[in-house]
């Protein structure tokens, strides 16, 4: 039996291994258009890898993937973030788990995931092709033909695609025209710019709970928040992106972003905080009594936001000015225009509908043999280990070639 993987990622070699252990004696081989496989796990978790998550949880696991949740939840029962876990560990890789709940190898380099899967390559007798892109599927009876860049045919019993996010619908549509139905591809994961607002002055400063939201949508995050030199980033800026990535994409990515930086959504508990700090400390400057621990640098700023002068006593603030305090805190409003993707690490909302593939298997449901794993399918997830989750999933089911 001849088994074609098409891509040599993440998602391609993991389905390779997997489909060699099942068949031992198939023939095996990964096609990839590029130089070199596997560029997108060096460069993942800044050049560390965040291989999975550590959540034990299933329906928390299926929680964190804007689309493909619903399916993937089934699919976690047959290989979730606990089977990816002692899989790379049973190989060598020792793991961690941080506490934000992100795994990584021990060594800290993506290096470590890399030479794994090629042992593992190498091990089984798996064969690589590079610089040799597919651009064309054909059913010749019950084989498909491969069609390469350079024009040159070959047949195979089964086919698998595990050729990653395509940033453009161009680079579906081989696929559609197997009929398959293509989800238009939009960025997820991205940050936000703001060049017209002066908080990037704080660059560099990181708030750890914040609850942010997009006006005049139900979209909504909490989590860590990095402000940098052009605008807003960190999990929860990350979040939003991923959940709204249609409807920012709608927007032209400029829309208001609303910002509660102490996370706490009754503003009468706000006030009381701040009345509390009037009555315990009332000549102390504003300057130097910071409520809900937030950092020097960005309560100064929000005093000459709302226009509070810094060596205004507590006690001389008054209901009018707490007012403000309690508005600045909970709804800070900043204009977004534009975004940031991390082109090495983009992740891309859309691809193959998850309607055209039989969820179980992974096989097409309108091209026999023909199989998918990984980020080109309408898959994606949020930051914290969850893509990598995702191919390591779809692609243990699609090698099973039923």
């Amino acid at each position: 039996m001849k088994i074609a993987i098409i891509g040599g990622g993440a998602a391609g070699f993991f389905t390779a291994i997997h489909v060699k252990v099942n068949y031992p004696h198939a023939e095996v081989t990964i096609f990839e258009k590029a130089a070199k496989t596997l560029s997108k796990v060096k460069v993942s978790g800044g050049g560390r890898c965040n291989v999975t998550n550590g959540t034990s949880s299933i329906k928390e696991l299926a929680f964190a993937y804007p689309r493909g949740g619903k399916k993937l939840k089934k699919a976690f029962t047959i290989f979730n973030t606990k089977h990816a876990f002692e899989w790379f560990e049973s190989r060598g890789v020792p793991l961690v788990i941080q506490a934000d709940n992100c795994v990584f190898p021990e060594s800290q380099k993506s290096q470590s995931i890399i030479d794994c899967f090629f042992s593992e390559v190498d091990r089984l007798q798996i064969k690589i092709v590079l610089q040799k892109g597919v651009k064309a599927i054909k059913v010749i009876t019950n084989k498909l033909e491969l069609t390469f860049s350079d024009d040159e045919t070959l047949e195979f019993d089964k086919v698998i695609v595990a050729t990653g996010g395509s940033p453009k619908r161009k680079g579906l549509e081989w696929l559609e025209k197997l009929n398959h139905t293509i989800e238009e591809p939009v960025p997820s994961l991205f940050t936000f710019n703001m060049p017209n607002e002066t908080i990037t002055e704080l660059m560099g400063v990181v708030v750890e709970k914040t609850l942010v939201n997009i006006q005049g949508t139900k979209l909504k995050a909490e989590g860590p928040l990095l402000i940098t030199h052009w605008g807003m980033s960190g999990p929860a800026i990350l979040k939003l992106s991923a959940f709204g990535a249609r409807i920012l994409s709608e927007k032209n990515y400029e829309f208001k972003t609303q910002v509660n930086w102490v996370n706490e959504v009754n503003n009468e508990v706000v006030m009381q905080v701040l009345k509390e700090i009037v009555t315990e400390n009332p000549h102390k400057y504003l300057s130097s009594i910071k409520p809900f621990q937030l950092s020097t640098r960005l309560w100064l700023y929000l005093l000459k936001r709302v226009g509070l002068p810094t060596d205004r006593k507590w006690q001389e603030t008054g209901k009018k000015g707490l007012n403000k305090l309690v508005n600045i805190l909970t709804n800070d409003l900043y204009s977004v225009n534009g975004k940031t993707t991390f082109k090495e690490e983009f992740v891309t909302c859309g691809g193959v509908s998850l309607e055209s593939i039989n969820f179980n298997t992974m096989e097409s449901n309108v091209v026999e043999n023909l199989y998918f794993a990984g980020e080109i399918l309408d898959i994606d997830g949020i930051t914290g280990g969850y893509n990598f989750q995702a191919a390591w999933t779809t692609g243990f089911i699609a090698a099973k070639l039923k």
